[in-house]
């Protein structure tokens, strides 16, 4: 069987890609942790604790996620998911309104 290429936790997609970007820069963990995001009516966090993980991002406007060995996503109201070693894009889901397009809280 094929490994899946998407991943999905809460308000949060997980995008395997083939490579990030020359100009991505890493960001800083939040006390050890990874964060993918966060949420915004609980305060809870997509997290991966492995050291293996950086999170990176170009220009705020794109986040993407580089783990050299898989690992754990977690979150306090989700099931945790194992990502392979890869490259990934974070991209965070967006709903429809009649005022306008807005983020998911989570």
């Amino acid at each position: 069987m094929k490994a899946p290429h998407y991943w999905r936790q809460g308000d949060v997609l997980i995008k395997r890609v083939a490579s990030i970007p020359a100009e991505a820069k890493p960001k800083v963990r939040d006390n050890g942790r990874v964060i993918l995001a966060y949420g915004e009516v609980t305060g809870h966090a997509h997290a991966i604790t492995d050291e293996g993980a950086v999170l990176l991002t170009v220009a705020e406007s794109a986040t993407f996620l580089r783990l050299s060995k898989g690992a754990q996503l977690i979150h306090e109201e989700h099931a945790s998911i194992t990502l392979p070693a890869g490259d990934y894009q974070i991209i965070r889901q967006q709903e429809y309104t009649p005022w306008g397009e807005r983020r998911v809280a989570d």
